[in-house]
């Protein structure tokens, strides 16, 4: 006679197993949690970085691509460096769509580099930091504005609050390199959209929530451009 399970000892198997898988989830669960405390979100991080590669990619082909013929002779014909950063700045931006590279933005004080897209739409933001549409590019007169994530989707502005006035930021763009100087950081409420707009003098502002985990406020640095050189 070949013997079989009887049915209490099927139901506490079928348990055993179901607690095990329950076990498992809360451990996975917690290490989510653990590493988003410490670290970032794993999941979205693991999807910034794939579409970060794709980018990167993209803008070194935006690098290599020769300047419109038209461009050109405009350009011969300006020999003020500044207004040239300025007029590539804006040709620039009038061939670029939401979500397209635009640079690479660096900052060494906290381990930062990353690509920077155009657009500040949650689509956009998954990829990298953002450019606010409504503020200018590097190169051109005015504030250049980002925005980024603190703890998902790579967190790329995760240690804006480390950064300490004087630190150097930089923005590498396929016309020119822009070195900035931190020189303020603020707290300021959600709403208050008025820290992007113009100032006497060029300038970089991130932006990102605060706290952490929380988008209750904001998170403001402000660099002064100190250092322009074309490509």
């Amino acid at each position: 006679m070949i013997a079989t399970e009887t049915p209490p000892r099927r139901r506490r198997r079928k348990l055993r197993a179901v607690a095990t898988l329950l076990i498992l989830a809360g451990v996975l669960v917690l290490a989510d949690v653990a590493v988003t405390l410490a670290w970032q979100e794993p999941l979205t991080g693991a999807y910034a970085a794939w579409r970060q590669r794709g980018l990167e990619d993209r803008l070194a082909e935006l690098e290599r691509a020769p300047q419109p013929s038209q461009e050109r002779r405009v350009l011969a014909k300006v020999p003020d460096g500044r207004r040239r950063l300025a007029l590539e700045a804006r040709a620039l931006a009038r061939r670029t769509a939401p979500g397209d590279p635009l640079g690479r933005l660096r900052i060494a004080a906290v381990g930062l580099r990353t690509v920077v897209v155009e657009g500040t739409e949650p689509g956009e933001l998954r990829d990298g930091p953002g450019h606010y549409p409504d503020t200018v590019l590097p190169g051109e007169r005015g504030t250049v504005a980002l925005a980024g994530h603190r703890t998902t989707y790579g967190a790329p502005f995760r240690h804006l609050d480390a950064l300490d006035r004087g630190d150097r930021i930089d923005v590498d763009t396929p016309y020119g390199a822009f070195t900035y100087r931190v020189d303020d950081t603020r707290i300021v409420p959600a709403t208050a959209v008025g820290v992007v707009g113009r100032k006497a003098y060029d300038r970089l502002v991130l932006t990102a929530c605060h706290p952490l985990f929380s988008a209750s406020e904001r998170i403001v640095v402000s660099a002064r451009l100190e250092r322009a050189v074309p490509a």
